[in-house]
């Protein structure tokens, strides 16, 4: 679980992806954990560390606008309520299908950025 974290780690820190997007197929597809759990553990996880180790590092170089940051954290706290609350009512299945969908998309947007704008 150690190396789970520390990869996430990594590509978080360098990309500034949530570290659950690394986290969550790793859980399900490699260590067979139900959908719901690895997302409540990636969460679990991503609390503190994610949010104290690379953000400090960003604001030491300058590179943090804080109240962007603050804007989006508040996001954060209604929509992951809102996710959460709708995740808990879809069967395990169904949630495993829509992340798998939204990580097909995200894939295309870095593949494909002209056909999306990027």
């Amino acid at each position: 679980m150690l190396g789970v974290g520390l990869g996430a780690g990594v590509l978080s820190g360098m990309f500034g992806i949530g570290g659950g997007i690394v986290i969550v197929p790793i859980l399900v597809g490699l260590l067979k954990f139900d959908q719901k759990v690895a997302v409540g553990t990636s969460l679990g996880a991503l609390l503190l560390p994610v949010g104290f180790g690379g953000v400090s590092r960003y604001y030491a170089e300058g590179l943090l606008d804080v109240g962007a940051a603050a804007a989006v954290a508040l996001g954060l706290v209604i929509g992951s309520f809102g996710g959460a609350k709708l995740a808990l009512g879809l069967p395990s299945t169904t949630v495993k299908r829509l992340y798998g969908i939204f990580l097909l998309f995200v894939a295309a947007r870095f593949i494909f950025p002209d056909a999306f704008g990027v």
